[in-house]
C-alpha cells in the first residue's frame, strides 16, 4: 500500500512539473527597452515582439515598456534587479552595455544575465558628404596619411561600436584620425552630411535613408549586405575590420531552465520564420542569430575587446 503510494505520489509531482512548464507564460511578459520609443533598438524590440507571442504559444502576450537613460543602463540594470521568473525580460546592446561596466559604475555584470539570443548584427560604415572626392578605402586613407589627425569623424559616442571600429581601423591602415563625437546618430550625421565633419563612422541601418546625402564608403561585414549590395566590404578593398552593433535579449540570472529553454527556442523558431526576417529587414535590422550558450560567449568576446581598449585608450 505504502509503495502505491510513493508510486502515485511521485506520478502527481511529475505532473505537476510537467503542467507548470507548458502553463509558461501565465501572463504578461515585459521587454524592457533602455532607449527612447521611435529608437532603433525599440523598433527592433517592437517588431520581434509578436513573433515572441507567435511562437512561445499559450496565449503569450508581450509588451515593450522604454526606461530610456545613461546610454542604455537604466534599462538593463532593471532587468539585472528583476525576479527571474521569465516575465521580465530586456534588450541588450553589444558592445554598449559592456562598455558601460568599464566607464562607469554599473549596477550589473556580465553574470547578471541569462543570455536569450542575439538578433540584430548591424555592421559599421563610414560615410562621407556627397559632394566629398573621398569615395573608396584608398582614397580616404591617402589623405588619413597625408596629414595625420586631420581627418575629422563624426560618430555618436566613445566606447560603442562605431569607436571600436575607427580604433580597429587606425590599426589595420596604419592612419590617425580625429575623433568627433555627438550626443547620438542623428547629430552627428547631420555633421557628415553638412560638410563639418570629414567622414563619419555610423550603423548601416542609420544611413540607408539617407543615400542622397551620403556616399557610403564600405561596409563592414564578411561579405556585402543584402541591404546594400553595391557598397564594398572594407576586406574586398584591403582593410580587413568586421565590426557592429548587436542587438539582442537577455533575462536576469537564474532564470528557471524550462522557462530559459522556451524563450530560446522561440527566438530561434522566430528566426526561421520568412515573416520575421521580411518584417526586421523592413524594421533596417539586419538579422543575424546569436541564440544561448552562443550570445553569451559573444558578450564575453566583446567585454575583452572593451577592455583591452580601456586599459590601453580610455575613452573618459
Amino acid at each position: 500500500m505504502k509503495l502505491k503510494t510513493l508510486i502515485v505520489s511521485a506520478c502527481l509531482v511529475a505532473g505537476f512539473a510537467t503542467s507548470a512548464m507548458a502553463e509558461y507564460p501565465e501572463k504578461k511578459i515585459e521587454i524592457i527597452v533602455g532607449y527612447s520609443a521611435g529608437g532603433g533598438t525599440d523598433v527592433m524590440a517592437r517588431t520581434v515582439a509578436p513573433f515572441l507571442e507567435r511562437y512561445l504559444g499559450n496565449d503569450a502576450t508581450v509588451v515593450v515598456k522604454n526606461m530610456p537613460g545613461a546610454s542604455g543602463q537604466i534599462g538593463v540594470t532593471e532587468v539585472a534587479n528583476a525576479k527571474p521568473d521569465g516575465y521580465t525580460i530586456g534588450t541588450y546592446n553589444l558592445p554598449g552595455m559592456m562598455a558601460r561596466t568599464l566607464d562607469r559604475k554599473a549596477g550589473y555584470s556580465a553574470d547578471s544575465f541569462t543570455y536569450l539570443a542575439n538578433v540584430v548584427d548591424d555592421p559599421n560604415v563610414i560615410v562621407t558628404p556627397k559632394g566629398s572626392d573621398i569615395t573608396s578605402m584608398d582614397k580616404l586613407v591617402a589623405a588619413a596619411r597625408k596629414e595625420p589627425g586631420g581627418m575629422t569623424v563624426g560618430m555618436s559616442s566613445l566606447g560603442g561600436d562605431d569607436h571600436f571600429f575607427l580604433i580597429r581601423l587606425q590599426k589595420e591602415s596604419g592612419a590617425e584620425y580625429t575623433i568627433v563625437p555627438f550626443k547620438g546618430s542623428a547629430p552627428a550625421r547631420t555633421a557628415v552630411m553638412g560638410g563639418h565633419v570629414n567622414m563619419g563612422i555610423f550603423n548601416l541601418s542609420e544611413v540607408l535613408g539617407f543615400r542622397d546625402d551620403l556616399n557610403i564608403v564600405g561596409v563592414a561585414r564578411p561579405e556585402r549586405s543584402d541591404l546594400a549590395p553595391n557598397v564594398p566590404t572594407f576586406a574586398e578593398q584591403g582593410f580587413n575590420v568586421v565590426n557592429g552593433s548587436m542587438r539582442g535579449f537577455v533575462a536576469p540570472a537564474n532564470l528557471p531552465k524550462d522557462v530559459e529553454d522556451k524563450l530560446v527556442d522561440a527566438f530561434k523558431k522566430a528566426y526561421q520564420d520568412p515573416e520575421f526576417t521580411k518584417a526586421m529587414v523592413a524594421s533596417g535590422n539586419p538579422v543575424s542569430l546569436a541564440a544561448g550558450a552562443d550570445f553569451k560567449a559573444l558578450n564575453q568576446e566583446q567585454f575583452e575587446f572593451a577592455k583591452k581598449v580601456w586599459e590601453t585608450t580610455p575613452w573618459k
